[in-house]
């Protein structure tokens, strides 16, 4: 008789954890409380799904900021190439696009799901949607489970249910309960991948202004411990976007250290061909008056800002500026100030921090040390890494371990 594994999660790491168990012969039941599979990673990449990066395996672990040694094992057994393979297998195309990220190539993160459902249905799982897990016990070293359909006992266990970001997507941390119920310890859980708040008041003027190619650069006791180059966004309460988000990631460890932020708007100039331009705009709008006359070289919401931080009159006429107005302006544009204020909540984070303890889990295995036949993947473990493909990566990796061992 075979054995009756259940994963818990249909996400990226419980999708590819069951699959692969399926693929062994094993008779696997996937259980997911949401209506379908996948949820968050139809949000993902801003609805694209930046599947993985294309950059060498090796390079992913320059990109983990948590326990990047527990998924050695993980990264190399299943890489970006393999899952690139295996949805390419179930007719999915995709494309490599800057930074190394991967997308599917209709821009379509419904296209990525539909590839996940073929894998499943290829390899007979199954899939058990709109079922929620009330509580989970152990006896006869049998895994009881209690949902809002039934109670089914299984031989073995993958919880995969992700951490606490995103709730609206189902994840809201359930399986730390599970496991904690189980005897495993959480480390502390906080948002990665966030927003930032900061402290100035006419942020909210600049709401929804998008910037490219920019410097953002982050100082703790005059020290710089960030700086990327890239996208970003202001929001009604602070910044967003690739740069910032990759950055909030940095800021835990400075907390206290008197956190300031500086963004270069014109990296591509120093300060010399930065001047020639300035000077040259201000040729061309000689008469004109200072709000008037920036139009070519800053996003119109952001003229008022500028000229505020360099107590600069906008009514004063271009001819009247002295070269120390000018020089004024020009340490705005290549150094515009933000005050940290602090991190958006952990529901608006892309990825949670903290979660399982990676010591009491296998890394070779996933399997828990603690409870055998109980293994974990994805997020719900304490491993987390910058934007650009790899969180989903590490959910591919370890789902592929744990459903290979289960």
């Amino acid at each position: 008789m075979k054995e009756k594994i259940c994963i818990v999660g249909a996400g990226p790491a419980g999708i590819i954890a069951a699959g692969i168990a399926g693929s062994r012969g094993k008779d696997v039941t996937l259980i997911e409380k949401n209506e379908r599979i996948g949820k968050k990673l139809f949000i993902t990449g801003k609805g694209r799904c930046n599947i993985t990066n294309n950059a060498p395996i090796e390079d992913f672990f320059d990109n983990v900021m948590k326990n990047k040694n527990f998924l050695y094992s993980s990264f190399y057994s299943f890489t970006n190439r393999d899952i690139v393979n295996l949805l390419e297998s179930y007719g999915l195309e995709t494309k490599v696009e800057r930074g190394n990220r991967i997308f599917p190539l209709s821009d379509k993160s419904s296209d990525v799901i539909k590839a996940f459902q073929k894998f499943l249905v290829a390899n007979n799982v199954k899939l058990l949607l709109d079922t929620k897990v009330n509580s989970i016990d152990i006896k006869n070293e049998k895994f009881i489970l209690r949902t809002n359909r039934d109670e089914t006992i299984f031989d073995k266990l993958v919880i995969a249910t992700g951490g606490k970001s995103y709730p609206a997507t189902g994840s809201t941390g359930d399986g730390y309960i599970f496991a904690e119920g189980l005897g495993h310890s959480i480390t502390k859980i906080r948002p990665s991948l966030v927003p930032v708040e900061v402290k100035e008041s006419w942020i909210k003027d600049l709401q929804g202004l998008s910037l490219k190619n920019v410097t953002l650069s982050a100082y703790a006791k005059k020290k710089i411990i960030y700086e990327e180059f890239g996208e970003m966004i202001f929001t009604h309460y602070g910044i967003s976007g690739p740069i910032v988000l990759s950055m909030s990631n940095y800021l835990y460890r400075y907390i206290n250290d008197g956190i300031r932020l500086s963004i270069d708007l014109k990296p591509a100039l120093d300060d010399k061909k930065l001047d020639d331009r300035i000077l040259r705009d201000f040729e061309l709008n000689n008469n004109k008056k200072m709000k008037n006359a920036l139009d070519d070289l800053l996003p119109q919401k952001l003229i008022p800002i500028i000229l505020f931080l360099s107590d600069l009159d906008p009514e004063k006429i271009i001819n009247q500026i002295t070269k120390e107005e000018r020089l004024k302006l020009l340490n705005s544009i290549k150094e515009f100030p933000l005050t940290f204020k602090f991190f958006r909540p952990i529901e608006e984070a892309i990825v949670t921090s903290g979660g399982v303890s990676t010591k009491e889990i296998n890394p070779s295995t996933m399997e828990s040390k603690k409870v055998p036949g109980l293994y974990f993947a994805g997020e719900i473990i304490d491993v987390d890494a910058l934007t650009g493909g790899y969180n989903l990566q590490i959910a591919y990796s370890t789902g592929y371990l744990a459903g290979s061992n289960v």
